[in-house]
């Protein structure tokens, strides 16, 4: 199944999980110094909802966002 949404397109989205030590300058520190940077993904949040489709009842992977706009028409 993949993570897409069935309405707007929606898909994971890539980015980075950064790490930071060290005291902020203004508490009295050195400053906050990167240790770790690490890839990771945000995924959309998708819902299985039947929709009606031309008269015939189907299921479809739509994003929250999509749901709250009203894109869609539940069964």
């Amino acid at each position: 199944m993949s993570r897409v949404c069935d309405i707007c397109g929606k898909g994971p989205m890539f980015g980075n999980r950064i790490i930071r030590h060290g005291l902020a300058k203004k508490k009295g520190g050195i400053g906050l110094h990167t240790t770790g940077v690490t890839p990771r993904q945000f995924r959309p949040n998708l819902q299985s909802v039947r929709t009606v489709e031309n008269g015939t009842v189907r299921k479809k992977q739509v994003c929250m966002s999509c749901l709250k706009k009203g894109d869609i028409s539940k069964a």
